[in-house]
């Protein structure tokens, strides 16, 4: 997938089948680890050479990961660079000894650093809670301590190019484009998609006692659609709550002072049982259209990830297809979604001081 009216040429390579919802119990941490293995040593060119050839032609990398997948890539400002670089996105790794051992401990540095962040550990419970923590789904993608057998199983495994998606922006001539990435890519045309993930959403409790504010969140099944879950959250912000919205979810957090918790609480349930009327819905859906939009003038980087996520949802992109999606948002669609919201069961994750956070079981019972 490209598209021609970037000034900058941003190429990425997205693996959705290689985020931490996909790791075995034995591959804990491997999602965080494999990033740190994006341009190493592979198919027989050493990392340092990789390297060499983006760095002779201006170009930046970049490799990113997370629950629901990874990527990676470069920025270039030629898009002619572009063209000739891509071959390079589709080396497999060698897996150095050296490479892995530096990989796991950039890891680990990474998982540490985030263990303390209290954001973080509320994103986490918000998984657990919703997956259960035993799950891969409900495990937190900073696990730390993954082995290099781990590491090897889990990118062999899941990156594949069965169901990859390679975009970019900034490239006026697509077909030579394409004959590049043919040529790199060998078979990929023909290649079967990978199997989705299933999630299963359980509907429970998280929470983990520490010092400090009181954090909590209140996590529903969202809708599949991203346009209708997008709309979702901006009709929960305008009850005045923090709200967010990840594949599979929508919700709302806040943070108090341990005296003011179960008030903050009381204030989510209140935005999330009460039904957005008419004007709200229709606010909604236009600031989350604009939203959409505008992260398609956020730079190369966020549109070709815009491009990609279009791709992976409704298998093709364009800017007049993301506007027509949410024109095609009606208040029946959010009505029905937030009823239903409502209707399959509440998660609560709590971080903090919430001592006067009631149970899930109590928050629960307001929505029967």
């Amino acid at each position: 997938m490209t598209e021609d009216s970037s000034a900058i040429s941003a190429t990425s390579l997205t693996f959705p089948s290689a985020g931490s919802h996909s790791e075995l119990a034995s591959e804990a941490g491997a999602a965080l680890a494999s990033r740190y293995l994006s341009f190493k040593s592979a198919s027989g060119l050493s990392s340092a050479l990789i390297l060499r050839h983006i760095e002779n032609r201006g170009a930046k990398t970049f490799a990113k990961a997370g629950r629901s997948g990874s990527t990676l890539g470069f920025v270039a400002g030629n898009p002619g660079d572009a063209t000739f670089l891509v071959p390079l996105l589709a080396v497999e790794c060698d897996f150095e000894k050296w490479d892995v051992r530096d990989a796991i401990a950039l890891a680990n540095t990474e998982a540490a650093a985030q263990s303390s962040d209290a954001q973080v550990s509320l994103s986490d419970h918000i998984y657990a809670s919703a997956y259960g923590s035993l799950s891969a789904a409900g495990r937190s993608y900073y696990t730390p301590g993954a082995s290099k057998s781990a590491v090897q199983s889990f990118r062999e495994r899941t990156h594949s190019l069965n169901g990859a998606v390679l975009a970019a922006t900034g490239i006026p001539d697509h077909e030579a484009f394409v004959r590049s990435a043919e040529e790199a890519f060998p078979g990929v045309a023909t290649a079967a998609p990978a199997d989705p993930v299933e999630l299963a959403y359980l509907g429970g409790e998280s929470r983990a006692s520490a010092p400090g504010l009181a954090h909590v969140a209140l996590t529903f099944q969202g809708p599949a659609s991203s346009p209708l879950r997008n709309v979702l959250k901006h009709c929960l912000a305008a009850g005045g709550a923090t709200p967010f919205s990840a594949t599979g979810l929508v919700g709302v957090t806040a943070s108090a002072a341990a005296s003011d918790a179960s008030a903050a609480v009381d204030a989510l349930c209140a935005v999330t049982t009460s039904a957005p009327s008419a004007d709200a819905i229709a606010n909604a859906i236009a600031a989350a259209k604009a939203e959409a939009l505008l992260s398609l003038d956020s730079g190369c980087e966020g549109l070709v990830d815009a491009m990609t996520a279009s791709v992976l949802e409704s298998c093709g992109y364009s800017p007049r297809g993301v506007a027509d999606a949410y024109d095609a948002v009606s208040a029946d669609d959010v009505a029905k979604a937030f009823d239903a919201m409502a209707k399959g069961g509440v998660s609560l994750a709590a971080v903090g001081d919430i001592g006067g956070i009631p149970y899930q079981a109590t928050i629960a019972s307001r929505f029967s």
